[in-house]
C-alpha cells in the first residue's frame, strides 16, 4: 500500500506567502509595520512550504516499510521492527493532536531517529514515524494494511479505543469544557476498558466521578457541556462492567 501526501496542508502556508508578498508589494514608504508583518508571513510560510515539499514516500508491503522522509530513507524490514502502534497523542493547547504511527525498533536496530514517543500499551520508547494528517489515506485504511503485513507487531490503539467506547465528535463553541481536560479523562477511561482489569477500571471510574462532582474547567472555546456530561455518564457506566466478560483484544 502506497501512501500519498495530503496536499491540503499546503494551503495555509501558501496563503501566508502570498499575503505577505502582497503586503510587501503594496506597503507605502514608511509603513514599517506592514513590511514586518509581510516579511514574517513570507518567511514563515516559506519555511513550512519547504518542509511540506520535501521528497516523500511511505509504503507498506510484504518486506516492510519503505520510507523516504527528510531524516530517514530506507526499507525498514519487518524483523527490524519490534512493535508498531497507531495512536493519538493528548490534545495540545486545547487542540486535538493528529494521529501518529509509532515504531519500536527491534533490539540492536538504530534507525537514526530520536525516540520522542512511547508505546501506548507498555511505555517502551518509540519513534514517531508518520503524522497521519500529512497523508490522504484514512487511519482505518492504514491500520488494515499494517495488520495484513505487520501481523502481531501492530496494534491499532485508535480502533481499540473506539470499539471499547465510541464518542461522537463534540461540538466546539463558546464557554465549553476545556478540550484537553475532557480528552485526557475519556482517554483514561477508554484505556482502562481496553487494557485494564478491575482495579484499573475502578480507578478510572473514580477519577471520572470525582471530576464530574468537582466540575470540569470551562474555556472560552470548548466542548459542548451537555454532550460531554452525557458521554462521561455513559463511560462511567461502561467502567462498572466485569472485565472478565469482555472480548479481549488479540494484539
Amino acid at each position: 500500500m502506497e501512501l500519498h501526501r495530503n496536499r491540503g496542508a499546503l494551503v495555509l502556508p501558501l496563503v501566508c506567502v502570498l499575503g505577505g508578498a502582497a503586503l510587501l508589494l503594496f506597503a507605502r514608504d514608511g509603513a514599517v509595520l506592514h513590511r514586518i508583518v509581510g516579511g514574517g508571513g513570507v518567511l514563515l510560510g516559506g519555511v513550512v512550504l519547504a518542509g511540506l515539499l520535501r521528497p516523500f514516500r511511505f509504503a507498506i508491503g510484504a518486506d516492510g516499510l519503505t520510507v523516504r522522509l527528510p531524516k530517514l530513507r530506507r526499507l525498514i524490514r519487518w524483523p527490524e521492527i519490534d512493535a508498531l502502534a497507531l495512536d493519538q497523542p493528548p490534545a495540545e493547547q486545547g487542540r486535538p493532536a493528529s494521529p501518529r504511527l509509532l515504531l519500536v525498533p527491534a533490539p540492536g536496530v538504530d534507525l537514526g531517529l530520536p525516540a520522542t514517543g512511547h508505546h501506548p500499551r507498555d511505555g517502551r520508547a518509540a519513534v514517531e514515524l508518520l503524522d497521519l494528517d500529512r497523508v490522504r489515506e484514512k487511519p482505518a485504511e492504514i491500520a488494515a494494511a499494517l495488520t495484513r503485513h505487520g501481523g502481531d507487531r501492530f496494534v491499532d490503539v485508535l480502533g481499540l479505543r473506539q470499539a471499547a467506547f465510541d464518542t461522537s465528535d463534540f461540538t466546539v463553541g463558546l464557554r465549553g469544557y476545556q478540550p484537553d481536560r475532557v480528552d485526557a479523562l475519556i482517554r483514561r477511561g477508554q484505556d482502562a476498558l481496553v487494557w485494564g482489569g478491575t482495579l484499573e477500571r475502578q480507578a478510572a471510574r473514580s477519577e471520572i466521578e470525582r471530576t464530574r462532582a468537582e466540575g470540569l474547567p470551562v474555556a472560552g472555546r470548548g466542548y459542548n457541556t451537555t454532550q460531554v456530561d452525557a458521554a462521561l455518564a455513559r463511560l462511567s457506566g461502561a467502567l462498572t462492567g466485569d472485565p472478565s466478560t469482555d472480548r479481549r483484544p488479540t494484539t
